[in-house]
């Protein structure tokens, strides 16, 4: 009788852990989408003739429309289970792909954005979801983990395969690609993702939803994780998916597949470090020392390089007119490595608040994850316009500073 149950708790797990690959290559294909810009905005920016950097905060709508839609999508796999909803966003960010390939504008490629905001919006949560509902909270740290690795491989498909594509056959194959890629995904998790029943726990409005998500990011126990979210995750997704190709390309001179390399040994880095943070933290189990650490050390990361632009301080010291892209490749590198210790945040977001808004919880994490990307992305275009890519990198280290102070600040035992 043992062996029937351990043979059918044994298929159980297997079923489970193909449900969750099968939605993380959901958030695989919004990483991919969101990155394309990177290795890509100077030729869009010639074929819509405006700046680039007028297209760099234009594409912090898609942004946007990901942040603002986190708690209907919340609502939604309450009310109507995680394979419905993941299936109706594979749907759209197909459409949504279409669109931004056929976009002939700033205007039509805003409202391709927009949808692809809007479409990929769950691609986190959807599988984020189904591990917390079926996993321990011990297991639920390392898939929380691994979820976000597996959609980070996104990043490395935009990095030199894109480059290598758009080199060939222009920007817009980039999206044709990511709307293939929909197809396949979606056809995935029709087949490996089982149609639970949902769980009708909170029958409230989205709006009053909407509130209680907002009143529990700004509560007091909250609000470092939610200052320290804000600034994390908009570091390495702006630098990867919107300024990284330019600072090589222009401040280093490297041609577009050679960036893409250097791109693709970053997200390397940040497939790998949320895993290595993950063993980390439960070899030391100094979770808000090790989360405060690793930022300050990313932030100062990114002031080195910064640093090595043409007549900075770096480049100085070394007597040198800038500062080679092998120095840039090993500071991607520690940087991804460095950011990834943000799934620790959910963790932490487990442990502070009671099970029965832990879900409200993570979605207000969540929420501040990309609300912040959203707002990093639109106000470095500024100041891109302003003062340059050197002082966007030191913006983006600021930022990461101020909030590791908050956070340290809040989640103090003595606060």
């Amino acid at each position: 009788m043992s062996a029937v149950a351990n043979d059918e708790a044994g298929h159980g797990t297997r079923a489970l852990i193909f449900a969750l690959v099968a939605l993380a290559c959901g958030h695989m294909l919004s990483t991919l989408l969101r990155t394309i810009p990177a290795l890509s905005l100077d030729l869009m920016a010639a074929d819509f003739h405006v700046q680039p950097q007028a297209l760099a905060s234009l594409t912090s709508v898609y942004h946007f429309a990901f942040a603002a839609s986190q708690i209907p999508v919340g609502a939604a796999m309450d009310r109507f289970g995680v394979r419905p909803v993941s299936l109706s966003l594979l749907a759209g960010t197909i459409v949504g792909a279409i669109a931004s390939g056929f976009a002939t504008g700033p205007e039509s490629f805003a409202f391709g954005q927009l949808l692809l905001g809007i479409a990929t919006s769950g691609m986190l949560m959807c599988p984020m979801t189904l591990a917390a509902k079926q996993l321990s909270a011990a297991r639920f740290g390392l898939w929380s983990g691994a979820i976000l690795s597996i959609g980070n491989i996104g990043m490395l498909l935009s990095s030199s395969p894109l480059a290598f594509v758009v080199d060939q056959y222009g920007w817009r194959a980039g999206f044709w690609i990511a709307a293939a890629g929909g197809v396949v995904v979606a056809l995935a998790v029709f087949a490996l993702v089982p149609n639970q029943q949902a769980e009708h726990k909170d029958d409230a409005s989205p709006l009053s939803q909407m509130i209680e998500v907002l009143r529990l990011g700004l509560s007091r126990p909250l609000r470092g994780l939610i200052a320290l979210a804000m600034v994390s995750l908009a570091t390495s997704l702006v630098l990867r998916g919107l300024w990284g190709g330019p600072w090589l390309m222009e401040v280093k001179g490297l041609t577009r597949v050679e960036a893409g390399n250097q791109l693709g040994a970053y997200t390397l880095a940040m497939i790998a470090g949320p895993l290595l943070m993950g063993m980390i933290d439960r070899k030391v189990g100094r979770r808000r020392d090790l989360v405060a650490g690793t930022h300050t050390a990313a932030a100062l990361l990114v002031v080195l390089m910064a640093l090595g632009a043409p007549h900075y301080a770096i480049a100085w010291l070394f007597g040198v007119p800038v500062m080679p892209p092998q120095y840039d490749l090993v500071l991607f590198v520690l940087i991804g490595l460095a950011t990834s210790a943000q799934p620790l945040l959910f963790g932490m977001c487990r442990q502070l608040v009671d099970a029965q808004t832990v879900g409200k919880a993570l979605a207000a994490v969540n929420l501040a994850f990309f609300l912040g990307t959203a707002l990093m992305q639109s106000i470095t275009g500024a100041v891109a316009a302003f003062a340059g890519l050197p002082a966007v990198l030191l913006f983006m280290a600021a930022a990461l500073l101020v909030g590791v102070m908050i956070f340290l600040t809040y989640t103090s035992p003595n606060s």
